[in-house]
């Protein structure tokens, strides 16, 4: 599934990217202050992955039906 939308400009794209950015960075500080340094790289990995997991499996405009595998 592709990142961005067909429809999306650039300043929607960039907005995108920095939220992405800064909610990765808030994750991150979460999971170390709760699990410490070890534990919470796991847990950052372990987040992150799940959530780019949900990121590819919910429908975009550009699909039809969000069945489209890429």
């Amino acid at each position: 599934m592709s990142y961005f939308s067909r429809n999306d400009d650039a300043v929607q794209r960039g907005g995108k990217v920095a939220a992405d950015i800064a909610c990765a960075l808030l994750l991150c500080a979460f999971s170390l202050v709760f699990f410490g340094l070890f534990g919470g790289v796991i847990a950052f990995v372990l987040l992150e992955s799940a959530l780019i997991g949900v990121d590819y499996l919910m429908p975009n405009p550009d699909d039809s039906g969000g069945a489209a595998i890429r």
